[in-house]
């Protein structure tokens, strides 16, 4: 039976770099990636460059709207990666709305996740020697084992 992985995906490089090594590890794996909108960040939980003054009211429906776009280009950089990985197992992209920590761990925990493969930082690298704050929530909340990803060097 493929091992079912799930991959928490913002964008950031150690996102990517936790996909690839996903698919690096178990390249007939079952991959899930997972992307949460957190609706208390108003940059739409992601990488992208944001200038949250030009964009709409943080929480409005038009916000939401921006934020599925934002996340519809997060899925395809996914993609992207998983097609140069040429990986043998399934592919599969999944949203969520809420804290992205407790999305992670619920997900993995409602549905037949073997493992977790997380970026050590997201967004904000602003300690290279602690876990940043959703990996490490992860990390100890999860029913599942964990593997943390270090490094940003991508394909």
């Amino acid at each position: 039976m493929p091992h079912t992985l799930l991959v928490p995906f913002d964008g950031s490089p150690l996102s990517k770099r936790a996909l690839e090594y996903a698919f690096d590890e178990y390249d007939d794996g079952n991959v899930v990636v997972l992307h949460a909108i957190d609706p208390n960040d108003p940059g739409y939980s992601s990488a992208v460059d944001v200038d949250v003054r030009t964009e709409p009211l943080h929480g409005s429906e038009d916000w939401y709207d921006r934020a599925h776009e934002v996340e519809a280009q997060l899925f395809d950089e996914a993609r992207e990666l998983v097609a140069d990985a040429d990986a043998d197992g399934e592919f599969t992209t999944e949203s969520a709305v809420g804290d992205p920590a407790r999305e992670i761990v619920d997900y993995a925990d409602a549905h037949d996740i073997d493992e977790i493969v997380i970026g050590s930082h997201g967004r904000s690298e602003t300690s290279r020697t602690l876990l940043g704050s959703v990996a490490e929530l992860v990390v100890r909340r999860s029913p599942v084992s964990v593997s943390v990803v270090r490094g940003s060097e991508t394909r």
